[in-house]
């Protein structure tokens, strides 16, 4: 078991961004000089995005050579980015060479037991292989369906991902999932049909995920949310959740 102490530490910022690639199952990464480096061509900006996997002392020389990295594979380069005072010297080049920082979004990290406390009704039923009942939530009406199926293309490769669901009268209205390695819960793809949110559902997924955690022995959980997602702000925050960085993604324009 670990103590959840705040701020992490750099063993815990590594494993948390393996953990997070490991959920979203880039077709490819690459690992050089503190960074994490995933490609994809999905709609998914954590899988193909660089990540540094510390906090500090990194060589602001690192960026060309990263861009030129993911150019020779045919995309463009983009960076995961901590708001972090050690990262400065980053930001600064990423800002020189034309990158511009956008969709700031949260780090936040929890216990599994806080996360399964805010719900009393039946948790999700949870399966360890991807299910039409979970993937039809993606692709309902009011979601994007492109990025509906590269999201559950993505998260149906990898290897380390549990997928939840709750249905009402034959219709699935609730899907996320976890993914369960490097020591880490992790949850990604959230997602509540438009006509029945307000109604708790999002609980009983974290439910469902959080008994599942537990049965593998895992008590520390994260997730990452969008900056100006209030709602889903407002569950996490009764589900035990503090922020432990903010992000943006740098690109070029």
């Amino acid at each position: 078991m670990h103590n959840l102490t705040l701020p992490l530490t750099t063993d815990d910022i590594a494993s948390l961004e393996r953990a997070t690639l490991d959920a979203v199952g880039p077709l490819a990464t690459q690992e050089i000089d503190g960074w994490l480096l995933p490609f994809d061509n999905s709609t998914i900006s954590r899988a193909k995005s660089a990540v540094p996997l510390r906090h500090d002392s990194l060589d602001p020389a690192h960026i060309s050579h990263i861009a030129t990295l993911y150019a020779q594979r045919g995309l463009q380069a983009a960076f995961r980015m901590a708001d972090v005072p050690a990262l400065d010297n980053i930001h600064a080049e990423l800002s020189r060479l034309g990158y511009q920082a956008q969709q700031p979004s949260l780090v936040q990290v929890g216990t599994v037991q806080q996360m399964r406390s805010i719900c009393q009704a039946p948790p999700a039923e949870v399966s360890d292989s991807p299910t039409p009942a979970w993937s039809s939530v993606y692709l309902a009406e009011g979601f994007d369906p492109v990025d509906g199926a590269h999201r559950v293309q993505a998260l149906s490769r990898s290897l380390h991902v549990v997928y939840a669901s709750v249905q009402e009268s034959g219709q699935s209205v609730a899907a996320g999932t976890a993914a369960l390695s490097q020591g880490w819960a992790s949850i990604h793809g959230m997602r509540t049909a438009p006509k029945h949110r307000g109604r708790g559902l999002a609980a009983q997924i974290l439910a469902g995920l959080a008994d599942t955690a537990t049965a593998r022995g895992l008590d520390r959980v994260f997730l990452q949310v969008e900056e100006g997602n209030s709602a889903a702000l407002a569950l996490y925050r009764r589900a035990g959740f503090v922020t432990a960085w903010r992000y943006q993604y740098w690109r070029r324009a």
